[in-house]
């Protein structure tokens, strides 16, 4: 445990260090934090897409579902990673802090057919008055986690099958880092990264499993209609005025496109993990 401290310590650091210089803040016009709901709407939407192949992700949790069966999927948003497995969820049990979120989560959870029992804050805060399931997953929350060894924990011990979670290999924010360097001359962190949180979870005595994929434009979920809001997103990461759109869209090159209709900024492929351990024996139905 001495060991799982240690690297819970190491995690925290390293995220601390991601936190905006005083003095850029002070001069943000705009918060440079959250997502629009929009982008959680659309990602949800494309992942319940039956036609799209089933994520590595999505086959873990399938799995431990079996026939059938209850999922905790903490920090839901509009429910990417719940939603595809709506055919065998029995009932979801979804936490988020943001409350829009888990409303439009529980609508369309509710019109495939899944009851949900919404819980609203932050995990694992919330942990004590939330009902376990048999299956627990997370996507894209750990980087939001600095307390990760707590994090894990409490998804374990809700978990009566197993745990799933899905994380880039490097921070979210990792490939913005030459746009900081040029409007700031500020240099980024490197970490954490998924092998970071994947030695914490060994740590805490989890036989962890992984599995890689890449994610490219064309799998990449979410997106604006327009492409003005697109480089908006990225001008309030970067805590600039929107007189410099001009230069984020050029800086951004490439990183700026369309596709299918919706615009979207970031690296043209982006490598994805899944983590996952079995906690025992799937136990009675909720």
């Amino acid at each position: 445990m001495n060991s799982a401290k240690r690297l819970a310590g190491v995690w925290a650091e390293a995220l601390h260090a991601w936190a905006i210089p005083p003095e850029i803040m002070e001069a943000a016009p705009e918060s440079p934090y959250g997502f629009p709901a929009e982008l959680f709407v659309r990602r949800a939407e494309r992942s319940a897409d039956a036609a799209r192949p089933p994520t590595p992700t999505t086959t873990r949790a399938l799995e431990a579902l079996g026939t059938g069966g209850t999922v905790l999927d903490v920090g839901v948003g509009a429910g990417a990673t719940s939603l595809p497995l709506a055919e065998r969820c029995t009932g979801l049990i979804a936490v988020d802090g943001q409350p829009d979120l888990l409303a439009e989560a529980a609508r369309a959870a509710g019109e495939m057919g899944v009851p949900v029992t919404p819980i609203e804050g932050r995990w694992p805060g919330v942990a004590a008055e939330t009902p376990a399931a048999d299956v627990a997953v997370c996507g894209h929350v750990a980087y939001n986690a600095p307390d990760l060894d707590n994090f894990l924990i409490a998804m374990s011990q809700h978990a009566r099958a197993r745990v799933v979670m899905e994380l880039t290999d490097h921070h979210p924010w990792s490939w913005m880092n030459d746009l900081w360097s040029r409007f700031h001359g500020s240099e980024r962190p490197a970490g954490p990264s998924a092998d970071d949180a994947e030695q914490l979870c060994r740590a805490l005595g989890f036989a962890v499993r992984r599995e890689d994929r890449v994610d490219g434009a064309e799998t990449a979920g979410g997106g604006f209609e327009r492409r003005e809001d697109a480089i908006g997103l990225v001008r309030r990461r970067l805590c600039v005025p929107s007189e410099r759109d001009g230069e984020i869209a050029a800086a951004l090159g490439t990183r700026l496109r369309e596709r299918d209709g919706l615009w979207s900024a970031g690296p043209p492929e982006q490598r994805v993990v899944t983590l996952w351990w079995d906690t025992g024996a799937k136990g009675p139905l909720l």
